[in-house]
């Protein structure tokens, strides 16, 4: 009778694991959160490492492993993105008002409706919410605990992903953006925080 090597049995087991986990962010047409591959992999140590090995495995490839707020994806690399250029129909750009308000909530939230509002100087219409939902880029976050109990709003990491972020940390600072001619430098529209 033939002994089964433990050793063997215990990496095969690794690599099916591994398997598995890439397969599963392969697969995804979305940003895979650690917690939807724990439900896959519930060892912490194990999943921990598959991704650690993945992250080395596509390093030098056409495509890279990148951490998006603590999900994964398979994104081509920055080396040879400008050879897979191709052309598509361009949506019609967002509107000044959506600009505005996604701005506003990418860098203050969770932020309810009132303060955006407070923020724009202007009502915002039902509409430019609703366009910034059907592309994912803005979520309901937790009701605040004020009078009306108003919902916030939070990004998303489609939004996160889509201008290539790894977290809201990333977003550029208020002085970046003035020094890139965006903002005007004599306005006041954000004031400088520090972003959870």
């Amino acid at each position: 009778m033939k002994k089964i090597n433990k050793k063997n049995n215990t990496n095969y087991d690794f690599v099916l694991k591994q398997k598995v986990v890439e397969a599963l962010i392969f697969s995804s047409s979305v940003p895979v959160s650690y917690d939807e591959l724990l439900k896959r992999i519930s060892d912490t140590n194990t999943l921990n490492k598959i991704l650690e090995n993945l992250e080395k495995k596509y390093l030098s490839s056409g495509v890279n492993l990148y951490v998006i707020n603590d999900s994964y994806a398979f994104r081509t690399s920055q080396d040879v993105s400008e050879f897979l250029n191709i052309e598509k129909i361009v949506p019609k750009p967002l509107s000044r008002a959506a600009t505005e308000t996604l701005a506003i909530i990418a860098y203050h939230q969770p932020i309810t409706r009132p303060e955006i509002e407070n923020i724009r100087g202007v009502s915002i219409s039902r509409g430019t919410l609703d366009i910034l939902l059907e592309l994912e880029w803005i979520r309901p976050g937790h009701r605040k605990l004020t009078p009306g109990n108003p919902l916030t709003w939070k990004t998303t990491n489609v939004f996160l992903d889509y201008f290539n972020l790894k977290n809201i940390k990333d977003l550029p600072g208020i002085e970046d953006l003035k020094n890139s001619g965006l903002l005007d430098k004599n306005k006041v529209i954000f004031n400088d925080q520090t972003i959870d």
